[in-house]
């Protein structure tokens, strides 16, 4: 009888991902419809080069020039490759955070593992979009902005919204489809998720075909990439993954995985795609310290399943020796959280997730 209920079980699962796989390529079987229709496939200008098909460019886009400077110090490196065959233009970005390292190398993975001959479409790929960050291992630009919050940008605007202007203009104007590479901020790490408009068919979809297990949602916050791209009208989500200043090689390889999939869906690769079930979570929350102050410890990890009023973690105070326990406020699942330091009065411990579909 228990044989009979697990392959009942395992079937159901089974049947769960073929379904989903063909709901997935019907709702992005627009783009590779229209890419077949398309009467020639001639070569793509990007960033004022022209590249023919069948061809890999490395390119740097004049961004010191744009903003008022001479300098080459600012200059972001774009990777195109043209496909062979018809097919969409997908947009691959990391670094707009200089310190989230995980995304960087899932990009150099894709583009330097993608030859035109073996490709439909375009892959534009933008590795290091805030290289000043990168080089100096920081989040924001060097006046402390955050690029990631200044797209589509501006020709006349700050330093960070002349950036995302020059990239948005003479890159991402040409894509399809995008995914933004990310990984948790300040000391915090993050479960590989993805991150988009759950109420954008498209969007969800392209969630979906990544095959992480984990979908939030989220439009992103006004002058984030995602939302621009969203915004227009196309496709985009963020996989969000680990910790930054790191390079994790658990989170890198799920994310080369998912990318993938996606340009499998997308008509784009010759690839099976091999994707998990996903938990899609329209409602999340953050867990904070209260008006605890002290050293934070925990055993839990991120994709715990935790239940109302257990114990997350501990806020202890080294001086007075007094302790706070962190207690789970509901049921839910640990999407997200600090890794262990000093935490001050109210800050953002554990990022829960409930209810999911």
């Amino acid at each position: 009888m228990i044989r009979k209920s697990r392959r009942f079980q395992a079937l159901r699962v089974a049947a769960r991902i073929a379904l989903g796989a063909l709901v997935i390529r019907a709702l992005l079987a627009p783009f590779v419809a229209n890419a077949a229709q398309a009467a020639a496939w001639p070569a793509i200008e990007v960033a004022g080069s022209s590249v023919a098909p069948g061809e890999t460019a490395r390119l740097f886009v004049d961004v010191a020039q744009t903003v008022g400077g001479k300098s080459r110090m600012l200059d972001a490196f774009v990777v195109v490759t043209r496909g062979v065959r018809p097919g969409p233009t997908l947009c691959l970005t990391a670094g707009i955070h200089g310190d989230e390292l995980n995304g960087v190398e899932i990009a150099h993975r894709i583009y330097a593992g993608t030859p035109g001959s073996a490709l439909a479409g375009t892959l534009i790929a933008v590795p290091v979009v805030n290289i000043q960050g990168f080089r100096s291992g920081t989040r924001y630009l060097p006046d402390r902005r955050d690029l990631n919050r200044a797209f589509p940008g501006s020709r006349n605007g700050s330093l960070a919204s002349r950036i995302a202007h020059v990239l948005y203009q003479g890159v991402i104007r040409h894509c399809d489809a995008l995914i933004d590479l990310h990984t948790g901020s300040s000391s915090r790490t993050n479960l590989p998720q993805i991150r988009t408009d759950l109420g954008a068919p498209r969007a969800l979809a392209m969630a979906r075909s990544f095959g992480v297990g984990v979908v939030l949602h989220g439009r992103g916050p006004r002058g984030s990439l995602r939302r621009a791209v969203l915004d227009a009208g196309l496709p985009a989500v963020i996989y969000e993954a680990g910790e930054p200043l790191r390079f994790e090689e658990d989170e890198i390889a799920r994310g080369v995985e998912g990318v993938h999939n996606v340009m499998a869906d997308l008509g784009m690769i010759a690839r099976s795609a091999k994707r998990r079930p996903s938990e899609v979570y329209r409602k999340t929350s953050w867990v904070r310290s209260g008006d605890a102050i002290g050293v934070f410890l925990t055993a839990r990890q991120p994709g715990d399943y935790v239940k109302k009023g257990e114990v997350l973690g501990t806020v202890t105070d080294p001086v007075t020796e007094e302790s706070a326990k962190i207690l789970a406020p509901r049921d839910g699942r640990i999407i997200g959280m600090a890794v262990p330091q000093v935490a001050l009065p109210g800050y953002g411990l554990f990022h829960l997730g409930f209810d999911p579909e």
